[in-house]
C-alpha cells in the first residue's frame, strides 16, 4: 500500500496504454446505444489483468452519477472484496470530471490514462490537477491524450448527430429518439483534440 500522499506503485507498463485504450473505446462505442455519451473505461491491475470495464450509463439507468469510471470503479472494487483498488491503472476516453476524479482518488488507483481532454469538465488537467493535488491524502500519475483523436471524433460524431436528430425530425424522416442527452447549439469547445461539448 502506498504512503499516505504518495504516489501509488504502478505495475502496467507504458507500452500498453494504446491496448487498453482501444478496449476502453470500444466500451465507449456501446453507450450510444442507449442515448448516453461515448466514454467507456477500463481498469487493470498491476498484473496486467482486467478488473472491469464499463460505460456511461446516465441515460440508461437515470442516474447522474453512472459515469463510466465511477461504474467501472464500483466493480473493480467488488471484484476485489475492497475499496481500495490499488496500484490498478485506469483507462478512460475522455478527462474524468471532478466527481470521477474524486472518486478515483478514494479508490487509491495509481495511474489514469485518458484520451481526449475536455476543455469544460476536465478535472486532471484541463479546469483543475486533482490527481496531483499536494493538499490531498493520495495521487496518481496521469498520462493524457492517448488515442485523443480516436476518442474525440467519437464525441463529435455523437454530438453532431443529436444536433441533426431535430432537422431530421421537422423534414419529416425519423430522427433517433432514444437519445435523451441535452445538447446546447452553440459553441464547438476548445481547438485540438477536445470534445465539441461537456460530455460529462
Amino acid at each position: 500500500m502506498a504512503e499516505s500522499g504518495a504516489v501509488a506503485d504502478i505495475g502496467v507498463p507504458n507500452a500498453n496504454h494504446a491496448l487498453w485504450m482501444r478496449a476502453a473505446l470500444l466500451e465507449a462505442d456501446l453507450a450510444p446505444l442507449h442515448g448516453d455519451v461515448p466514454v467507456g473505461c477500463v481498469i487493470v491491475s498491476a498484473d496486467g489483468v482486467e478488473l472491469a470495464r464499463d460505460h456511461n450509463r446516465r441515460e440508461q439507468n437515470a442516474d447522474p452519477t453512472a459515469h463510466a469510471e465511477v461504474l467501472a470503479i464500483r466493480a473493480a472494487a467488488g471484484k476485489l472484496g475492497k475499496w481500495r483498488v490499488e496500484r490498478a491503472s485506469v483507462f478512460v476516453t475522455l478527462e474524468p470530471c471532478p466527481m470521477c476524479a474524486g472518486a478515483l482518488i478514494n479508490a487509491r488507483v495509481a495511474r489514469v490514462v485518458f484520451g481526449a481532454r475536455d476543455p469544460k469538465a476536465g478535472a486532471l488537467v484541463s479546469l483543475f490537477e486533482l490527481g496531483g493535488d499536494l493538499r490531498l491524502n493520495h495521487r496518481f500519475e496521469v498520462v493524457s491524450g492517448v488515442l485523443a483523436d480516436e476518442a474525440s471524433a467519437r464525441l463529435r460524431g455523437f454530438f453532431a448527430k443529436l444536433r441533426a436528430a431535430p432537422a431530421a425530425d421537422s423534414a419529416g424522416t425519423q430522427g433517433d429518439s432514444s437519445v435523451g442527452v441535452s445538447v446546447p447549439s452553440s459553441g464547438e469547445g476548445a481547438a485540438g483534440n477536445a470534445p465539441p461539448e461537456s460530455a460529462t
